[in-house]
């Protein structure tokens, strides 16, 4: 737990104003929590380099969703996808107990399961990324307020030491 307020206690100690600091921060929620699986980090780096904000402060952000999270945060967003679509089943039925290497193989090697297998995660993978866009405008646009605030409680306690 002290690592990961030593990593949040740094935000504040950035040299920079509370309002570049907030949207650094927000900027790193919003990719650490959209859809782009894979590239959160090199989306969160990209950004900070090219709107000149603190790199540091941006990737921080981006961990919000990291190995503890990003299943509450994933199956939250396909939770509000599903309402949002106005779905009510997601995943397809599964034939658990005929699962096998070989079965799994055969879906991604053979073109006409594979399309199959696509046509059925379909609502899934739509429901994922609108839930996961529209978490992470608000994620981010909360982030925002609530790093500026701190920052500047931060920046008044600094200055009055």
């Amino acid at each position: 737990m002290s690592y990961f307020r030593d990593k949040f206690r740094a935000v504040f100690q950035v040299k920079d104003t509370p309002h570049r600091i907030a949207l650094a921060f927000a900027v790193g929620v919003f990719m650490g929590i959209s859809p782009l699986i894979g590239l959160h980090y090199i989306g969160g780096f990209l950004f900070a380099w090219l709107f000149r904000l603190n790199k540091l402060v941006t990737l921080i952000g981006v961990s919000v969703n990291n190995p503890w999270t990003i299943v509450p945060i994933s199956s939250f967003s396909v939770w509000v996808g599903a309402k949002l679509i106005g779905l009510k089943q997601v995943l397809p039925e599964v034939d658990w107990g005929n699962i096998t290497l070989t079965s799994i193989i055969s879906k991604f090697t053979d073109m006409d399961k594979f399309i199959y297998l696509m046509k059925e995660l379909m609502p899934l993978i739509a429901s994922f990324f609108i839930g996961s866009f529209v978490i992470c405008i608000l994620a981010a646009i909360a982030s925002y307020f609530i790093i500026l605030i701190l920052a500047a409680r931060y920046r008044k306690t600094q200055d009055a030491a």
